[in-house]
Formats: structure tokens, C-alpha cells, sequence
């Protein structure tokens, strides 16, 4: 299995965050490969400089390949996939709906414990 770590799932597990469940980790522990992407970096980014989260974005993103996780970098073809995504529960946060269209274009199993992203169904799975 192939999977993608919504940004707060990424900095759980690298964390050791005791909110990563055992069978998250176990997901994470047995998946194929790991994928970050980069969109995460650039939530940290922003959301440490506003005081929402307290983690460093170049911390994070040496973390990445520290736990042999994969950089996914964004492409074309996911910021167009966003579009085509409805506005399930009237959920705008562009960082959620990049991470749930890079999992749809890839494919990858997107591990997430945010109920408006497992909204949109289809490889995303709760944590």
C-alpha cells in the first residue's frame, strides 16, 4: 500500500505523538512507501507563523527523509484535480483539498483524523 499523511498525521509520527493510534503506525510501518507532501511543508509554514501550530517547517521537512518518508512534490495535474473537487460540508481549507486531490491523482491511501477530509470517501482513511 501506497500512503499519503495529511499534515498533522506527519507531525504525529514524527513526533511520537501518543494522538498517532497503534494501527496508524502499524498502517504507516507496513505501507510500501510513505508520502509527504510537500503542501504540508507549506501548511506548517504559514500555520507556525500564525501561531496555529507550534512545529518548524525546516524542521519538518528534513524530518521527511530523516523517516524515510517520500517527498511528493505538487504537480499540475493535482492543482487542477482540486477543482474538480465539490465543497463537501463547505470545506474550503486549500491545504486539506490539495492533500485529498493528490491522493486521487496518484493514487495513494490518504491517512487522515480530520472528518471534512474523510468526507470525500474514496482512498481516504481515519486515523
Amino acid at each position: 500500500m501506497r500512503i499519503l499523511l495529511d499534515t498533522h498525521v506527519f507531525i504525529w509520527a514524527v513526533t511520537d505523538d501518543p494522538r498517532l493510534t497503534p494501527a496508524a503506525r502499524g498502517l504507516i510501518e507496513a505501507a510500501d512507501s510513505v508520502y509527504v507532501s510537500a503542501a504540508s511543508i507549506w501548511e506548517i509554514a504559514i500555520k507556525s507563523v500564525l501561531g496555529k501550530i507550534d512545529a518548524d517547517a525546516e524542521e519538518m521537512a528534513q524530518a521527511i527523509t530523516e523517516s524515510g518518508f517520500v517527498e511528493l512534490s505538487v504537480s499540475t495535474a493535482h492543482a487542477a484535480q482540486v477543482g474538480k473537487l465539490p465543497l463537501l460540508n463547505n470545506h474550503k481549507d486549500p491545504f486539506d483539498r490539495l492533500l485529498v486531490a493528490q491522493s486521487m491523482t496518484e493514487p495513494l491511501v490518504l491517512l487522515s483524523a480530520d472528518a471534512k477530509v474523510l468526507a470525500y470517501g474514496g482512498l481516504a482513511r481515519a486515523v
